[in-house]
């Protein structure tokens, strides 16, 4: 019987949450950016008279430029609470406050990993790893561990079925250690942990969501069961996942800025999407009972790619978990929870377009009746995030075709340069922004720079990630471009294992996957030498970006620059410097028998 699962009740000790304020706060600077930003681009696309690709211009330039600007947002409300609030997790998250640090558990909790042709042993020495310390802990007859395998090629599933006879050897306790593989994969891996939960109701509690990635510490899973248990408004409870220790060099300048930029923009969304905040599917926890009861993912109308299974199952329940009257909250702060990240451009890129392809297929849930406005606001918000991209596509197709048309006489006033400058460094910080403002806030905060190296190596570590981020982003921009194309014509991309470990990339290799961002940089840098040469300059990042797109893959993918960086300890994270034992244990775990 479930122990904790019962009528929504506020704990009377949280501090009130004026979130209607919050997030007017939110939508009247945004709204003041869009106003400035968009008079600044009107001056100057207007410039000498109107035409409609002008009008054209400005407004795509519009339609892509809220997203970019939340995001700026959430990240100086953040650094602003990261750097004035105590504890800025318990600040954002009440839950916490309500939380006893060291209280007893008395919920039943299956940690759930679903698997599907991965690599076994990195799979299982992080099951093991987490096994060993929930076993340690006094609660750990509280705990079992579900292996939720989806594979189907023999060669995998043999090896995941005496690997794991071989850990419920090492770890005999009854009931700790389960292995189940459906026949078919249905659903993918929203499908898999239905079927399991369903199963699972009235036995357990909670469910601790995991990927095949992920690595949580005892510490913070028992974190995350302590506030369910003392929240019983609490249906989901995220933590802040930050990358592994990588010897990869594209995974290790990635994480490094992701670990900054994330960190400041999960602090503001905490703080304005209070009960309704973000869940990323993994590194999470689920009140069982109203999971199975309310979260359920429909079937959608139409032929895949957009119609078919959900995809991105993550935000849909998380909208339907708050609709049901539970709250969905984000610890935002580093604490003992990891995954891994692609070791390469092309394969950042297939995972990018997985989450792009699921994502899009929002458009036939965001006015799904029964919905709250924030569970409304997240699904477009997750849409906008591969919108965006085919959006500036377009803006710079249109100002090509205007340097193609555009002719007459010079007009009599000079061109506002300086309003030029200011837009385009402008829209550079903005981007730049969560990153900057998160590697700022540990150079504000006494000894934490020394985490990282020092504030030398910090710095290092930013600008290798700033130079990484310049070459990475128009790459994307046109990948993502090209495959929101491809879905409207049909095109789809197969749900498989992602690429976890890193690879030598032939420039072959590289070009098959990146002929379409040269081709671009070529097109543009071709048209706009002969059309309007003056314009090469505020295109040169771009141009570069998909000019060196290949070399740019090929060194970031391998082993010696990586080698390298690990020796310098570039772009090194804290873990590196003072590795927690969990990490330590599972290197022991893959490291292969003598």
């Amino acid at each position: 019987m479930t122990h904790t699962v019962g009528t929504i009740a506020r704990p009377e000790n949280r501090p009130r949450e004026d979130l209607v304020a919050r997030r007017l706060l939110v939508l009247a600077l945004n709204l003041a950016s869009v106003a400035g930003l968009a008079f600044v681009m009107a001056r100057l696309i207007g410039f000498g008279g109107w035409s409609w690709l002008q009008a054209l211009i400005l407004l795509l330039f519009l339609a892509g430029l809220p997203w970019t600007l939340l995001a700026f947002w959430n990240s100086v409300i953040g650094f602003v609470i990261l750097r004035l609030a105590r504890d800025p997790a318990g600040y954002t998250n009440p839950a916490l406050g309500a939380t006893p640090k060291d209280g007893p558990i008395v919920g039943r909790i299956a940690i759930c990993l679903p698997v599907r042709h991965e690599d076994v042993a990195g799979v299982v020495a992080r099951l093991e790893a987490m096994v060993e310390e929930i076993e340690a802990c006094r609660w750990h007859d509280r705990f079992d561990f579900h292996l939720l395998s989806d594979s189907s090629r023999p060669e995998v599933v043999a090896a995941e079925e005496q690997a794991f006879a071989a850990l419920a050897l090492r770890h005999p306790r009854p009931g700790l250690l389960s292995y189940r593989r459906r026949p078919a994969n249905l659903g993918f891996k929203a499908g898999n942990l239905r079927e399991f939960a369903e199963r699972a109701r009235g036995i357990y509690d909670f469910m601790v969501v995991l990927d095949a990635d992920s690595l949580m510490s005892a510490a913070a899973i028992l974190r995350l069961v302590r506030a369910m248990q003392a929240n019983p408004t609490l249906g989901i409870l995220q933590t802040l996942v930050v990358g592994q220790p990588a010897d990869s060099a594209f995974a290790r300048i990635f994480q490094f800025g992701m670990r900054h930029g994330m960190r400041t923009h999960t602090t503001g969304i905490a703080w304005w999407q209070g009960s309704s905040g973000p869940y990323w599917g993994h590194n999470a926890i689920v009140r069982l009972e109203p999971f199975v009861a309310h979260c359920r993912l429909p079937t959608l109308p139409g032929r895949p790619p957009l119609g078919g299974p959900v995809l991105s199952h993550d935000q849909v329940e998380a909208a339907l978990m708050r609709a049901a009257g539970y709250e969905v909250r984000v610890i935002a702060d580093e604490f003992e929870s990891w995954e891994e990240n692609p070791p390469s451009l092309p394969a950042f890129i297939t995972r990018d377009l997985r989450w792009c392809q699921g994502n899009l297929q929002y458009l036939k849930l965001v006015g799904r009746s029964g919905l709250r406005a924030m569970g409304r606001f997240q699904l477009a918000n997750a849409i906008m995030m591969y919108l965006g991209a085919p959006l500036w596509v377009l803006m710079l197709a249109a100002g090509l075709g205007l340097a193609l048309v555009r002719s007459g006489p010079a007009p009599a006033s000079p061109f506002p340069t300086d309003l030029a400058f200011a837009l385009y460094f402008g829209m550079l910080g903005i981007g730049f922004a969560p990153r900057l403002l998160g590697v700022l806030d540990i150079l504000l905060q006494p000894g934490q720079p020394a985490r990282y190296g020092g504030a030398p190596r910090l710095l290092a570590g930013a600008l290798a990630d700033g130079l990484f981020t310049l070459m990475v982003g128009p790459a994307m921009m046109i990948a993502q471009a090209r495959f929101v194309v491809g879905l409207v014509l049909g095109r789809r991309i197969t749900w498989e294992a992602q690429k976890r470990v890193g690879h030598h990339i032939s420039p072959g290799e590289a070009w098959r996957g990146l002929w379409p961002q040269l081709a671009f940089g070529l097109l543009l840098g071709g048209t706009l030498a002969i059309t309007a040469p003056g314009a090469l300059p505020w295109a040169a990042p771009t141009l570069l970006a998909c000019g060196l797109a290949i070399p740019f893959t090929c060194s970031t993918a391998s082993e010696r620059l990586g080698r390298w960086m690990v020796r310098r300890r570039l772009c090194a994270i804290p873990d590196e410097y003072d590795e927690a034992p969990i990490l330590q244990r599972v290197k022991a775990l893959a490291r292969p028998a003598d």
